[in-house]
């Protein structure tokens, strides 16, 4: 790419403009109105949808015909997760800083690569787990240094969403583990609710590959599909903290998913999706604090242009993340739920399983800090 000068706006480019593509350019537009960026081209074999990209901006039908064409200094990637690797290599072979969508790629092999990459050019990728935009994580850090909390026990994390079979149907590569050959590896853990996990490790102080220690995964399906949608991971991180995540797509209901820090003094939940912090210290009532969050792609521009300001998500502080993935990916595939514990329902969000008991079980794995088979979840003692 070009040289630029500093004070000018950064060029971006945006591929993949459907799904959250279109939060992508939402976010290059907004920056755009405050001079910060300039949208400068759109990648997708799909043509956009109309209305969704500014007029007098050019559409390639992919990466490699746009880096030819287009002077670029930022590509953001929100596309299938089995091409992440290949697109953002792309990107940063013709110079480009890169905004990339979590998970960051489908397997270990392809992290270490992709980070061998960043080191080779000397540029920046980002990773896009929103919730470590958060301000609530300094505020719980600093909480943690205080001591209020007294001892760390450990740190839970809880979600209970629910998925139709409308969401699975979406795409040839939803709840897939491989296809045609290449990692895909999406499921509860890695995808829809891999913000829980890596919200977790940040505040059990685990960033790269090496600090976690150990992991232990029990993954579960009630949908006919290769991936896990009902899952436990249990780990201890290099500094010795235990972190045990309950995650599941086949609740009831939706409910705000959480991050527990669990304290010998009292316990602070975070829901990360809403960037509220909920403090509960032993003989006090329970107080509530809202915090903003910086976008993760302005926190990249300005990293850009100020190496001193620190990358939120950047890809190395998602090694640790990346275990978790691969645990997940190499574990064998996971248990079908027996049919006896799943109900099927038709409502208003359309046809899905509920687990019996599945919220109870998830949220006891993240406060007792145990898996499932230790706490006896039938379903998961008895499965087939």
């Amino acid at each position: 790419m070009s040289s630029q000068s500093p004070s000018s706006p950064v060029r971006v480019a945006v591929v993949g403009s459907h799904g959250f593509g279109l939060t992508h350019l939402r976010s290059a537009a907004e920056l755009a109105r405050r001079g910060l960026v300039r949208l400068v081209a759109v990648a997708d074999p799909v043509a956009p949808d109309p209305g969704t990209v500014p007029d007098g901006i050019p559409v390639f039908d992919s990466l490699p015909e746009l880096l030819a064409q287009v002077e670029v200094d930022v590509v953001t990637i929100a596309t299938p997760i089995h091409t992440h690797f290949e697109l953002a290599s792309a990107a940063l072979r013709a110079g480009a800083d890169v905004y990339l969508e979590k998970p960051p790629t489908a397997s270990r092999a392809e992290f270490d690569a992709l980070l061998a990459l960043t080191g080779e050019t000397g540029l920046s990728c980002q990773i896009g787990f929103q919730s470590l935009g958060s301000h609530a994580l300094p505020a719980l850090d600093e909480l943690l240094a205080s001591g209020r909390l007294g001892e760390v026990r450990g740190i839970g994390a809880y979600g209970a969403w629910l998925r139709t079979t409308d969401y699975w149907a979406r795409s040839v590569w939803a709840g897939k583990r491989k296809l045609d050959g290449r990692e895909v590896s999406d499921g509860v853990v890695t995808n829809p609710l891999a913000h829980a996990v890596a919200t977790a490790l940040r505040l059990a102080g685990a960033a790269t590959v090496d600090e976690v220690a150990e992991l232990h995964t029990e993954l579960f399906r009630a949908n006919d599909i290769e991936a896990d949608d009902t899952s436990v991971i249990d780990l201890t991180t290099a500094n010795g903290t235990r972190v045990v995540i309950g995650l599941t797509l086949c609740a009831a209901g939706q409910a705000p998913p959480e991050v527990i820090i669990h304290g010998s003094r009292g316990r602070a939940t975070l829901f990360y999706t809403e960037d509220d912090v909920r403090l509960e210290l032993d003989g006090t009532e329970p107080e509530v604090t809202h915090y903003d969050r910086t976008s993760l792609l302005e926190n990249l521009i300005d990293h850009r242009r100020d190496p001193g300001v620190d990358l939120l998500g950047s890809v190395e502080n998602t090694g640790a993340f990346i275990r978790v993935l691969e645990a997940v990916r190499s574990a064998p595939r996971p248990t079908r739920i027996p049919a006896r514990y799943v109900h099927w329902v038709e409502d208003d969000a359309g046809r899905h399983p509920v687990v019996q008991d599945v919220e109870q079980w998830m949220r006891r794995a993240s406060t007792e800090l145990r898996p499932l088979r230790e706490l006896g979840a039938p379903w998961a003692v008895s499965a087939d």
